[in-house]
């Protein structure tokens, strides 16, 4: 049983909530039973630790199960070295470390992907988090990550995926060129969102199509020299008196009109 909070082991763990750490460690911080259950449920061989209290572990009998199918050793601690492992206030007594499992743009597109999200300077851990979990939901190939966007890996990005970085492919730090050169190398139409964009009604034909949806920052949106990559860009109609969509949100529609249109075309 751990219970010292100010262990050298639990302050290990605690560290990962930092960027540096992770950098320097290649590992990430896993919160909540959800999180755990879905990395042991997809990706066992990248857990390397797992905390929990004993009255957690009781109450998630199947966490406990798959942990021991993985041969995975839970290590039982006390409520207070999990809240000084976590950078949630409440980790549900299941805390756990896994390795950063990051693929390759090349690998992305040889797969001969259909559906692709490209993201380039999305800052926001909520909104990372929330467009992996929609292209995830769509049925996307896979998530790259421009080298301006925040790390997947952080705690809110992690937590708002909701185990959806466990069931897809992500490309880190790629550079934008290269990722839409790698597109159209792979017969990939890449369409920027952009509220400057032409109508999108008018071109969900194009959908059908294999496609990479380029999103940029939640404030600037994407620059012109990133404009200038796609092939086009598409703008959502606002038919209320909303000012914009969160990109998020924005994200989840484009996304899901392209899994309809293609699946509808199949």
């Amino acid at each position: 049983m751990l219970e010292n909070p100010r262990s050298p082991r639990v302050r290990a763990v605690a560290k990962l909530t930092k960027r540096s750490a992770r950098h320097d460690t290649g590992l990430f911080l896993l919160e909540g039973p959800q999180a755990a259950r879905e990395a042991l449920a997809f990706r066992p061989e990248t857990v390397v630790e797992l905390f929990a209290t004993p009255t957690a572990l009781e109450k998630h009998l199947d966490i406990r199960e798959a942990a021991a199918s993985a041969g995975i050793e839970v290590v039982f601690t006390t409520e207070g070295v999990l809240d000084a492992m976590a950078d949630t206030v409440t980790p549900q007594g299941i805390v756990a470390v896994a390795r950063q499992t990051p693929t390759s743009v090349r690998d992305v597109f040889a797969a001969s992907p259909r559906l692709v999200v490209i993201c380039e300077e999305v800052r926001d851990p909520g909104n990372l988090g929330t467009i992996i979990r929609a292209a995830d939901a769509a049925g996307a190939d896979a998530v790259v990550l421009t080298g301006r966007t925040v790390d997947p890996y952080n705690p809110k990005v992690v937590r708002a995926t909701t185990g959806s970085l466990f069931h897809l492919p992500v490309a880190v730090g790629v550079d934008l060129k290269t990722a839409v050169e790698r597109a159209h190398e792979a017969g990939v139409r890449v369409i920027a969102a952009d509220v400057g964009g032409a109508d999108f009604l008018a071109s969900r034909g194009l959908l059908a199509e294999p496609t990479a949806w380029l999103f940029g920052n939640e404030a600037r949106g994407l620059e012109d020299d990133a404009l200038a990559l796609a092939d086009l860009s598409l703008r959502l109609p606002i038919y209320g008196a909303a000012e914009s969509l969160n990109l998020a949100t924005a994200a989840s529609v484009c996304l899901y009109e392209t899994a309809f249109a293609q699946r509808a075309a199949s």
